[in-house]
């Protein structure tokens, strides 16, 4: 049986529907959450899509390197995907797709955690990376692990634990 999608709100209702009519089962964050979804954070939509067994779909690339928003991805050893240009047209976007169903059929099959960037003429798995030496982009493989603290699986998390043991004490030494 093939997959089912979990569209962002940001690929547009022409997405959807171009995707359903080459036969693909999607479902529209609009279609889900009211107000189409406004104030529904990346994380809980993923979440949600996810649950439902809903591969996520969207063309902001910048999901897999915000720790909240990849977590679920993350914690549910799952896959998403993204479009590596935000200024397609949408019958371009449709055609990207269209045109990968295979390779995105079989990245799902593989399992994750993983994000793919479909791009005009592959399917490229971006996140995380297992190169043998680190990409310039990946800012946490940049840090020794030796510096890496192992309590927090975040920097946000470090950031919280930080403020937390330094209470009543001045955020910095100007203030």
């Amino acid at each position: 049986m093939p997959p089912e999608f979990f569209l962002d709100r940001n690929l547009g209702r022409r997405v959807a529907e171009g995707l359903r009519a080459c036969g693909w089962t999607v479902h529209r964050i609009g279609d889900v959450f009211p107000d189409d979804a406004q104030d529904i954070a990346d994380e809980d939509w993923i979440a949600h899509g996810l649950d439902q067994s809903w591969v996520p779909i969207s063309k902001d690339g910048r999901i897999k390197s915000r720790d909240l928003e990849i977590r679920p991805v993350l914690e549910r050893e799952a896959v998403l995907f993204y479009l590596d240009n935000q200024q397609l047209p949408s019958a371009e976007m449709i055609g990207r797709f269209d045109a990968h169903r295979e390779a995105i059929h079989r990245a799902v099959a593989r399992g994750g955690p993983a994000a793919y960037a479909v791009r005009r003429d592959r399917v490229e798995r971006t996140w995380p990376w297992r190169g043998d030496r680190p990409r310039p982009s990946d800012r946490a493989q940049r840090v020794p692990a030796a510096l890496r603290r192992r309590d927090a699986s975040s920097s946000t998390e470090r950031f919280l634990q930080k403020a937390k043991r330094t209470k009543g004490a001045p955020m910095s030494r100007w203030s």
